[in-house]
């Protein structure tokens, strides 16, 4: 039986549910590009543009959708964009390897068989309500880092901006996904990735953790791990159930009738990893706490290409240098975060840190107990 995974623009959508509407007040426009400060309109970008999934659109169908299952399934592709980019083929890869295919990262007949059993649309509308807009928005946003270091949070730019890291999208898919004239605001309706949480009960996680999953539509339910793997060759953090191979003292997990739990792949990100001045501390090593919203001590000694001169105190928030959390390593000065621009996750290098989107970290801390086993390797 011939497999296609359907054009986004005949799927039956599902609805995001109604959500309560702020009072009234002015809205924007989602214009690609656009730094319009929240609550003002930005300029029409004119005729042009296509339906997704439309001749013409930068949005491949087939890509977006799978995409979303991909993601449903554990395995993320960064942002969801409908693209076919590098990010897109590793976590490809990565469930491929999981489900006992042929890892080719390719979307042969079996692959979509086995990604459609998330059994889930592309897409959602969305009626934007509180938690899709209500942020402590940073216009102008301060590019030094003296001058961030003087605010009080590094928080989004624009209400695009927030919207996009909520739905693990982009500001410019959003934009091909309505059209450059549709208005964001409280009550407005947008057609958005379907990436909405099937739970948000998230006891147990300490601190401002379960606000930050909440924001970035987190679900609670995640696959549980007992290590990760991140191999230099690959770029992908891998999640791994099962005893941790090589490590002295471990007692083999059991399983059903007393048999050793083989290793099993449960999860893949796409990940950042070093660079030729500070190249991935190749180890083992433990990710012993974590903290969510965390300020950022800014060493330039430490940073790869910095900015700035001196030592500097930066403030916590989404736009920070380590996004919205910091899992730390038992090697100094070295973690798993979040990141201010996760477009670039995958491309752009770091300064010998696990750099991930903030959506996917976040997952992560849901995935993994404090004291997981990191395994960095050539």
């Amino acid at each position: 039986m011939r497999i296609v995974l359907p054009s986004i623009a005949v799927l039956a959508l599902a609805t995001a549910g109604a959500v309560a509407q702020q009072p009234q007040q002015p809205q924007q426009s989602p214009q690609s590009g656009q730094s319009a400060q929240p609550g003002q309109s930005a300029p029409s970008a004119g005729s042009g543009w296509v339906p997704p999934g439309s001749p013409g659109s930068p949005i491949d169908a087939t890509f977006f959708h799978a995409q979303v299952l991909m993601s449903a399934h554990g395995f993320s592709p960064g942002v969801i964009d409908g693209k076919e980019g590098q990010s897109f083929k590793l976590a490809l890869k990565s469930f491929q390897e999981a489900r006992g295919l042929k890892p080719t990262g390719e979307l042969d007949a079996e692959t979509k068989r086995a990604l459609l059993s998330a059994n889930r649309p592309s897409t959602i509308m969305a009626r934007l309500g509180p938690d899709d807009l209500r942020h402590q928005y940073v216009y102008p946003f301060p590019e030094e880092p003296e001058e961030q270091a003087e605010a009080n949070f590094l928080g989004y730019r624009n209400m695009l901006e927030k919207l996009a890291e909520r739905y693990h999208t982009t500001p410019a898919t959003i934009v091909a996904l309505n059209g450059p004239d549709k208005k964001i605001g409280p009550g407005q309706t947008l057609r958005l990735p379907n990436v909405v949480p099937s739970s948000r009960d998230y006891a147990g996680v300490p601190g401002n953790g379960g606000s930050v999953m909440n924001a970035l539509n987190v679900d609670a339910k995640q696959p549980q791990g007992d290590y990760v793997v991140v191999d230099k060759s690959e770029g992908v953090l891998k999640v791994y159930r099962g005893s941790v191979p090589g490590e002295k003292g471990e007692k083999a997990k059991q399983g059903e009738g007393g048999r050793q739990d083989a290793r099993q792949l449960v999860a893949a990100f796409p990940v950042t990893m070093g660079s030729r001045q500070y190249p991935l501390p190749i180890g083992r090593w433990k990710a012993t706490t974590y903290a969510f919203l965390p300020p950022f001590n800014y060493q330039p000694a430490l940073l790869n290409n910095p900015k700035a001169d001196e030592d500097l105190k930066l403030p916590p928030g989404p736009n920070g240098p380590v996004g919205v959390a910091w899992l730390d390593l038992t090697k100094e000065h070295y973690g798993i975060h979040g990141t201010d621009e996760p477009q670039t996750i995958g491309r752009a290098e770091s300064s010998g840190c696990i750099r991930m989107t903030n959506w996917d970290v976040m997952r992560l801390s849901r995935m993994m107990k404090p004291g997981f086993t990191a395994i960095f390797q050539a």
